[in-house]
């Protein structure tokens, strides 16, 4: 099983990829059937979007063809994504504008919101709420809030809160185990359904 991890901080460096890096040693390190693969929108790599991505032009093809190929094997995602200013990075929102239901439809999507004090739900709030839209990624019921994201998951054991740490790392642990599950009845589903109908190509 492919996971694909989106780090969805555009800065460099940031906490939201030290989180993604961790995800990506235990999904390595625990989970013998899955391959993870990470992207980051450290220093924003993807350009925005515009017209011309739907009207065939080269250079988008060119440009995108190595993500897109990955997103298209891929069985499943996990969006890191910080809370900045009570949103979800621009960089972030983009990307939902430039991939399709044909690399993101039907597979599950885990999110992990990363917060520098006591937020993270908005981020939470507003992928659940427009970003699955018309690409058809499917969030999974479970998502994690990292609070006080400096103090855990760090590489110093001594700069971690001990008690969050261990709580989050468990749920955490658990919550993929759930989304590797998603990713095995999806797959059933895309292989048995037809999930594509390009008279509703477009969510309402």
């Amino acid at each position: 099983m492919k996971i694909t991890i989106i780090s969805g901080s555009h800065r460099n460096p940031s906490q939201s990829e030290k989180i993604a890096r961790y995800i990506e040693s235990v999904l390595n390190n625990k989970f013998d059937e899955v391959d993870p693969f990470l992207f980051t929108l450290a220093d924003n790599p993807l350009p925005l979007w515009d017209q011309s991505i739907w009207e065939g032009d080269e250079t988008w093809i060119n440009r995108l063809a190595p993500l897109k190929e990955e997103l298209i094997n891929s069985d499943a995602f996990i969006f890191v994504a910080p809370e900045w200013h009570g949103q979800v990075p621009a960089g972030l929102k983009n990307f939902f504008l430039l991939f399709s239901r044909y690399e993101l439809g039907h597979k599950p999507a885990f999110i992990v919101a990363v917060s520098s004090a006591t937020g993270g739900a908005y981020p939470v709030a507003e992928l659940r709420m427009s970003s699955y839209k018309n690409n058809r990624v499917c969030y999974i019921p479970e998502n994690l809030i990292i609070r006080d994201v400096e103090k855990v998951f760090n590489e110093n054991l001594e700069d971690n809160d001990q008690e969050s740490d261990g709580y989050y790392k468990s749920r955490l642990n658990w919550c993929l185990e759930m989304l590797i599950g998603y990713g095995v009845a999806l797959r059933g589903m895309r292989e048995s359904t037809q999930v594509h109908h390009d008279d509703f190509s477009n969510g309402m």
